[in-house]
């Protein structure tokens, strides 16, 4: 029988629900159980996919083509459970199908009101999330405790813990304890009055976890404990991570969140939990033997959450080659605006993430340019790709009006065109070509040298791709085709071969990675970073003895 954890959170929000999720799937999975992870987001849209990522961050996307959360990118990252469309729900799904329903007539004349029909739904969403019958069934509930919108999603869990009965759900709530600098003193009341929210729901939490930068004393967790209605041991303290969020499992560990949950939902591990190769991770990371720099230049470069995933995939590579990879953000505006000379001197290697629309894809233009002609290890991503196929448009085929119709539609040479498929598509929403689709690798090329097959499969997120009208030119003028989608004959992979490296991918290959088992292209981006960083070091000292 399934048991099931929801995490909820309180006090603000960006505490690390996904985080601590994450972290206790992971946890749970090293014991040997089966796990299912899934997020429940309070907010209206039906998906994020039409969200600014300013306001959300990025986009995630899963195999089966769901726009999802952000978080279950962390869920993925840490655990090795199958993310789908039923891991991340909104309230706009729950709504519109509750709506559909109404529409058909299945209420059979009932008024539709939030409870039983809007809590029914998100109850039944929760069951559909864990339809694979895991050991442990987690759901994150997004936003914060205290919300409006989050109330009815507060009211299902509430529900179906009574509806399986007792030891069968276990409630952990994350808060923070703020810390006053003025009097040195970490806060209990934020934490007292967020548990006191719950409890008015109906739902006292088993376990509280403390978001802290500091540490907690051991009279402070039995105040918690004492006015929150918590067991002692069961008051956990998580505190801000020294180098990686990789840390934050091992942390949950050694403060015996592990134990609390056995002990609540009545478990016995399956295995003991082997530690040793997520600790030599940590040390990797601790103590890197090289350290190198990437321009990363896009659109929405002031929130770090818009590239998370790509962050992330930068930093898995690194751990490969025990080197610490630092991130230059880099507006592709300012690019456009100045030049790549100063925003990108000196670095190590480049890369251009995905977007849509005009703001900023000159800046990447120039950047993917930049790259190119003073030969920095590039790498481009869905726009980014398409960036360089522009560059190598407009600057080696000498067509200096080449472009994308995404930004001008009546363009005479449209090198990015939409895609056939996506020409009759008005409605903006989950329209795109989303999920995993199938690539052929040419023979000889990088990208079949560094994924070792002949055929791989990636995820997908856009409606624009390199025009077949333009691909016979572009790979006479040294453009290599190293990977075509061979049903629907699109381009999904760019290379330029002399060059040290310098490989465009149609497809997001960032959300394919692990700490441990980084994605092959990253990994090989970075090896190039990295002996490009040698021979420049080497090429200073050069001048600098013959000086």
């Amino acid at each position: 029988m399934t048991k099931y954890i929801f995490v909820t959170g309180g006090v603000v929000s960006s505490l690390g629900k996904g985080l601590t999720s994450a972290s206790i799937g992971m946890i749970l999975e090293r014991m040997g159980f089966t796990i299912s992870m899934q997020k429940l987001d309070p907010y209206i849209n039906v998906d994020p996919g039409t969200m600014s990522p300013f306001q959300h961050g990025e986009v995630y996307v899963t195999d089966d083509g769901t726009e999802a959360d952000l978080d279950l990118g962390h869920y993925e990252r840490f655990t090795d459970t199958p993310i789908t469309k039923d891991s991340n729900y909104t309230a706009g799904k729950i709504y519109r199908s509750v709506i559909l329903k109404e529409r058909r007539g299945e209420y059979l004349g009932q008024t539709v009101q939030v409870i039983p029909h809007i809590t029914d739904e998100i109850k039944a969403a929760i069951r559909r999330g864990a339809s694979s019958a895991p050991d442990v069934a987690i759901t994150e509930i997004g936003g914060t405790v205290g919300d409006i919108e989050s109330l009815p999603f507060l009211e299902a869990i509430r529900q179906f813990n009574l509806d399986e009965g007792p030891g069968n759900c276990l409630f952990i709530h994350l808060t923070l304890l703020p810390y006053l600098r003025a009097s040195g003193e970490l806060k209990t009341k934020p934490t007292q009055q967020s548990v006191g929210k719950l409890r008015e729901i109906g739902i006292q939490p088993q376990i509280l976890i403390c978001r802290t930068e500091k540490a907690m004393s051991r009279d402070m967790a039995d105040k918690i404990s004492l006015f929150c209605n918590v067991r002692k041991d069961a008051v956990i303290e998580e505190r801000d991570v020294d180098y990686s969020i990789y840390e934050v499992p091992i942390n949950l560990v050694q403060a015996g969140l592990d134990r609390q949950i056995l002990a609540h939902l009545g478990l016995q591990p399956r295995r003991g939990a082997e530690w040793g190769d997520w600790k030599r991770m940590l040390d990797t990371i601790q103590h890197p033997e090289h350290t190198i720099e990437i321009g990363v230049a896009g659109k929405y470069i002031e929130l770090h959450d818009a590239y998370k995933s790509i962050y992330e995939a930068l930093h898995h590579a690194g751990i490969a080659h025990a080197c610490k990879v630092r991130i230059r953000k880099v507006s592709a505006e300012s690019v456009a605006n100045q030049g790549a000379d100063g925003p990108l001197a000196g670095v190590d290697g480049i890369l251009v993430p995905g977007g849509f629309g005009e703001r900023g894809f000159e800046g990447k233009i120039e950047t993917v340019r930049y790259a190119r002609v003073n030969r920095i290890p590039f790498f481009g991503i869905c726009y980014g790709m398409q960036a360089a196929v522009v560059e190598y448009a407009r600057h080696v085929l000498q067509i200096p009006d080449a472009t994308t119709t995404e930004y001008q539609p009546q363009a005479a040479n449209p090198v990015i065109d939409m895609m056939e498929e996506q020409k009759s598509i008005k409605e903006m929403g989950g329209t795109m070509r989303l999920g995993a689709f199938e690539c052929t690798l040419a023979p000889g090329t990088i990208s079949q040298r560094v994924y070792g097959a002949e055929r791989i499969s990636e995820r997908h997120r856009h409606r624009f791709e390199l025009n077949n009208a333009y691909r016979a030119r572009l790979a006479e003028a040294g453009l290599v085709m190293a990977g075509v989608n061979e049903r629907l004959d699109l381009v999904e992979i760019v290379e330029i071969a002399d060059h040290p490296f310098f490989v465009g991918v149609q497809y997001h290959p960032e959300f394919k990675t692990k700490p441990m088992r980084p994605h092959p292209l990253f990994r090989e981006f970075i090896g190039a970073a990295i002996q490009h960083s040698l021979h420049c070091r080497g090429a200073s000292r050069a001048a600098h003895i013959e000086a």
